[in-house]
């Protein structure tokens, strides 16, 4: 295996493991929760879907910058000579970053703590804005993925 298709391995199974977990929350375990749990059980289930899946996602966080700097320098002579769609892929990554430090960081301890207290409308509420978050992080993601994909030379 050479580096870079070392580095680039590194790069990809992150990627999919972060845009395709939100893509798994987003359009299959969400409406099957929905329809299959009461509210409270449907509440006391997401922090432990949160708590399993953003230890993966952290790192992905570690390991996608390690390796978008390892192509980096592998593929161009300096950032400054990196095509466009490198320098928009770093700042949606940055963008997608801070969604999820919203989420983990802020979000999530609400959710956590109305389930603690069985505030369920609360609970509702935090889950509502997580489900937001996760649903514009999940399109900038997607988006990445295309431009990865099409590799333009804007």
């Amino acid at each position: 295996m050479t580096p870079y298709s070392l580095a680039y391995t590194l790069h990809v199974l992150p990627a999919l493991i972060w845009v395709g977990g939100m893509f798994f929350a987003w359009m299959i375990l969400r409406p099957a929760t929905v329809s299959e749990l009461d509210t409270p059980a449907r509440l006391k289930l997401w922090p432990e879907v949160f708590r399993r899946f953003f230890q993966w996602v952290w790192v992905a966080v570690v390991v996608l910058p390690l390796s978008g700097i390892g192509l980096l320098h592998l593929r161009f002579p300096s950032l400054e000579t990196a095509p466009a769609y490198v320098h928009i892929m770093m700042g949606l990554y940055l963008v997608m970053l801070a969604l999820f430090l919203r989420v983990q960081l802020l979000q999530l301890p609400q959710l956590r703590r109305a389930v603690e207290l069985r505030d369920w409308p609360a609970g509702g509420a935090a889950l509502g804005r997580i489900r937001r978050l996760v649903g514009f992080n999940l399109l900038i993601g997607l988006a990445l993925v295309a431009i990865a994909a099409a590799r333009p030379t804007f």
